[in-house]
């Protein structure tokens, strides 16, 4: 009997009732078999939100709460609304623009935990200079449409440090490519220490820079990181005319 239920078990796919079914304690039949099912989802959810974290490759966070003091949203935005990833399901675009260590990477990855946690979204973080140099070696190894298509599977895409590296001419061209095929049906956050005006510095070509420009800040909001954070913005949209 105990075999023959493994067996059965194991052709379902049922690994926790396969493993535990006889350490269930129930008042009647229906309890008992509410209590497995209930154990087999809890423990699927689980090994699918682990291999979510273990694809997404997000930073460690120290666990500390984000300081919003001198962040300043979009309009239309909330903090809870950002970190609830709100966004993601309209399909638009985030923008953090400050300087270093101003806190860009820890609430990109926060927003990642918290749409992988309580959403199950598909996410994936790369430094620009990372992404470029995976889309160059698969373009060598002829592998760069399974790339594009695992990057067609995410609900979100986290491009952090965008300002840091300039890109290589075929490195910058590729991610452009990625960017065309997240337009409007994918969101990426991009951060960035640089205004718009500063892009070419990392593009290399003010045509290819004005369509990564135009595709990302279509159906985007911007975030500001710093004190001065009014006259940052200011700064940021004049050198984005």
């Amino acid at each position: 009997m105990q075999g023959k239920i493994q067996e059965y078990a194991k052709r379902l796919k049922l690994s926790w009732i396969r493993e535990h079914y006889r350490e269930v304690q129930a008042a009647n039949t229906e309890e008992y078999l509410l209590k497995l099912f209930e154990k087999e989802i809890e423990q699927r959810e689980e090994r699918k939100v682990n291999l979510l974290f273990k694809a997404a490759t997000l930073p460690n966070v120290s666990g500390k709460p984000f300081d919003w003091k001198d962040i300043q949203l979009g309009q239309g935005l909330t903090q809870q609304s950002l970190l609830d990833g709100d966004f993601i399901e309209e399909k638009e675009n985030m923008i953090f623009y400050g300087g270093v260590g101003a806190g860009k990477t820890y609430l990109s990855t926060l927003i990642g935990i918290n749409a992988i946690q309580k959403s199950g979204k598909r996410v994936k973080f790369y430094t620009i200079a990372s992404l470029a140099n995976e889309l160059l070696e698969a373009n060598e190894k002829g592998t760069l449409n399974k790339l594009f298509k695992k990057i067609e599977k995410l609900d979100l895409l986290i491009l952090d440090e965008l300002g840091y590296i300039p890109l290589h001419k075929q490195g910058a061209e590729l991610l452009f490519q990625v960017i065309s095929l997240c337009y409007e049906k994918r969101s990426i956050i991009i951060t960035t220490n640089l205004q718009f005006g500063q892009w070419n510095h990392v593009f290399g070509d003010p045509i290819l820079t004005e369509a990564v420009v135009d595709r990302l800040i279509h159906h985007s909001h911007l975030v500001l990181f710093g004190g001065d954070s009014n006259r940052m913005k200011e700064s940021f949209l004049l050198n984005s005319m």
